[in-house]
């Protein structure tokens, strides 16, 4: 990887701003929990989604290969029938 296409990002483990390194280089895996819909949709749903999709745009960008995982919460019959 190219030292130019590098950045930092902050390690809610260590609550330090640190240098991305990939465990596994060129590859990076990311798992987002995505909405878990109980009502009626909401900006914040969106929001979430187009977040984590410029940061995997981004990765991709820098040359990186992504696998990219997003979990959408089934609807129950509950929520169905509102």
């Amino acid at each position: 990887m190219d030292k130019a296409k590098t950045f930092r990002i902050y390690n809610s483990l260590t609550k330090k701003i640190e240098d991305f390194v990939p465990l596994n280089p060129p590859k990076v895996t990311m798992y987002v929990c995505g909405i878990t819909a109980y009502d009626s949709s909401h900006l914040g749903h969106a929001r979430s989604a187009v977040i984590f999709d410029v940061f995997y745009r981004f990765l991709k960008y820098l040359g990186y290969e992504v696998i990219y995982v997003r979990n959408i919460t089934d609807i129950d019959d509950k929520i169905i029938n509102r």
